[in-house]
């Protein structure tokens, strides 16, 4: 507080004034206690030259004497006092301190001449026969009204100015008194009155940086307490509407921030008001620190920072959908737009909202890609079935050989029409499951041991081997042993189906932090690097004709992805052309 500008300021206003009157009033008593002295010596000294004059004015009057000498000398060393006798020509008669013949004619001197005039004349200078400034003061002595002579009483002006010298020193060192007990009591009041001023200047600073509890105390009844009571009031106020503004903006953020959609807002001059989570994303964008800053500043998409100039320039709706690039990624989003008005219907800036569609078209092409599949596998088989079936009826004299050549031909295709069908009645099941299936405890030793069974001859015939590897201890998970081994047995035939002549295919059980893993690998073809995403994806073949060839469906991955999820699991592909493939399923153990 007593650091304060405003303190200082009021202070030394304060002491200004105090020195200011206390000097002024030091000063002109100083200058009436010397004028008071100056006249107090020389009515005494008036006095004196009076008295003197009553004693000597019958000598005066013969003429003077050795014995008017002897009395001026006692009377000068009694009162102090030098006194000197003066004859109407100016000839000393008489002096208090030196000898009157040795003395000059004082007929000319200034007071003398003015007594002579006025009756009485005063005057001071420096007297070179006692070397020292002097006051003088002369009466004429008169018999009748004609002078017989001057009486002089005379004192050195050291005295005077000693005793002004010590009248002014009282005088200041009283002011000086005066002056430090006035600035104590000013510091005293200016702390009183500046106190609570910088105490609200202090909860203003705090309120200013967000502490909205801040208050001051109000102990006086003057205009400054009323202040302080204004201010708690308003400090109040502005803490409940702070909070709730607070609550309000944090629940607009919480909501924003939880959307899926990306939200941008900007202001008149693009400059970014609000970017959430969804809309960096979006767009791209790597900072946090995006507020304040120009949307063009903060991403390269051209349609966004076009849909937004087209908003603020129309000051109406813009929707649109648009493809981005973003690293490398391509999104499919939908935009749509909206002017931002003020209170009193102003533009004040736009609202972009983005859908980010990607997933949705890519669900929408995976659906249409579908049913041209299937609508093309099962076409295939039922028109050879048909083909064949036709050929037969319509040619009676048809050869026996040829004849069951057609009908094993037939039951080829159906065979193959009928495992397409199981495989998509088997996908569907899985997709609609849910978790739901009914599962029991199951030793995934089993499951592997069952399934390298069944596959064992089909390996020696195609000249693979096949080896297992499965731990001692026993790995039990909470499954559909029936889908497991449906499972592990498509990732086991597309093994041994691309596994070519002198390869080799490898079962490997083991556990893994809390999960049951299953590497199936074999060194056959390959899978290029991109056909990774893809290649779970029902109908979904990297190689057409061979795939066809070797009797698939193109459902297998797609339907070991679904028992993986269907078992809380996760299904992972390691492959390069020409070095071989791993498959590995992870299952969380019971």
């Amino acid at each position: 507080m007593v650091g304060t500008r405003f303190f200082w300021k009021l202070y030394a206003s304060y002491a200004v004034l105090v020195v200011l009157a206390v000097a002024t009033v030091g000063i002109l008593a100083a200058r009436r206690m010397t004028a008071d002295v100056i006249r107090d010596t020389e009515e005494m000294l008036r006095a004196r030259a009076a008295l003197l004059a009553e004693l000597a004015r019958p000598e005066l009057r013969e003429g003077g004497g050795d014995q008017l000498q002897a009395r001026v000398r006692r009377l000068g060393a009694e009162l102090a006092t030098r006194f000197t006798l003066i004859a109407v020509d100016g000839t000393v008669l008489a002096d208090s301190d030196e000898d009157p013949a040795a003395m000059d004619d004082h007929g000319g001197r200034p007071e003398v001449l003015q007594a002579r005039d006025q009756g009485w004349g005063m005057s001071t200078r420096f007297s070179r026969t006692v070397a020292a400034n002097m006051m003088y003061v002369a009466v004429a002595v008169r018999n009748g009204d004609a002078p017989v002579g001057y009486v002089r009483a005379s004192l050195p002006l050291t005295s005077v100015n000693e005793h002004v010298a010590g009248l002014r020193t009282a005088v200041a060192l009283g002011g000086l008194a005066a002056a430090l007990l006035a600035l104590a009591i000013g510091l005293f009041v200016t702390r009183r009155v500046v106190a609570p001023l910088t105490s609200m200047t202090a909860a203003a600073g705090a309120i200013a940086a967000g502490d909205y509890g801040q208050r001051v105390s109000a102990t006086s009844q003057d205009e400054i307490g009323t202040l302080a009571t204004t201010f708690n009031r308003m400090a109040g106020e502005l803490d409940g509407r702070m909070r709730t503004i607070s609550e309000d903006r944090a629940k607009l953020l919480t909501i924003l921030g939880g959307m899926v959609e990306g939200v941008v807002a900007v202001d008149r001059d693009q400059s970014v008001v609000h970017l959430n989570a969804a809309a960096r994303r979006i767009l791209g964008v790597r900072t946090e620190d995006c507020l304040g800053r120009p949307i063009w500043e903060l991403t390269r998409v051209r349609p966004v920072c076009d849909a937004i100039e087209q908003t603020l320039a129309a000051g109406a709706e813009v929707t649109s959908e648009l493809q981005i690039d973003v690293g490398a990624q391509e999104r499919v989003v939908e935009l749509h737009g909206a002017p931002l008005a003020s209170g009193t219907g102003g533009l004040v800036g736009a609202v972009l909202v983005l859908h980010d569609v990607t997933e949705l078209r890519r669900l929408e092409r995976v659906r249409r890609d579908f049913v041209a599949n299937v609508s093309h596998e099962l076409k295939t088989p039922i028109t050879a079935i048909r083909g064949l079936i036709d050929t037969i009826i319509d040619d009676g004299d048809m050869p026996p050989e040829t004849r069951a050549q057609f009908l094993l031909k037939v039951q080829g295709q159906s065979l193959r029409l009928s495992l397409l069908v199981t495989d998509l009645l088997t996908l569907t099941r899985l997709e609609t499951a849910d978790g739901l299936l009914e599962t029991e405890r199951v030793d995934l030793r089993d499951v592997v041991g069952r399934s390298a069974s069944n596959f064992r001859t089909a390996a020696e015939t195609r000249g693979v081997a096949l080896e297992v590897d499965v731990p001692a201890n026993a790995l039990v998970v909470d499954g559909d042993p029936e889908a497991l081994e449906l499972m592990l047995n498509n990732l086991l035939d597309n093994a041994v189906k691309y596994t070519g002549s002198g390869g080799a295919v490898r079962v490997r059980l083991a556990s893994e932090g809390g999960e049951g893993r299953i590497d199936v690998s074999d060194n056959g073809i390959g899978i290029a690097p991109d056909h990774h995403d893809r290649i779970f994806e029902r109908f979904y073949r990297v190689d057409q004709a061979r795939s066809r060839e070797l009797g698939g469906t193109g459902l297998g991955l797609s339907i070991v992805k679904h028992v993986c999820k269907a078992h809380r699991g996760t299904i992972s592909l390691e492959s390069a052309l020409g070095v071989g493939s791993t498959f590995r399923v992870r299952l969380p153990l019971a």
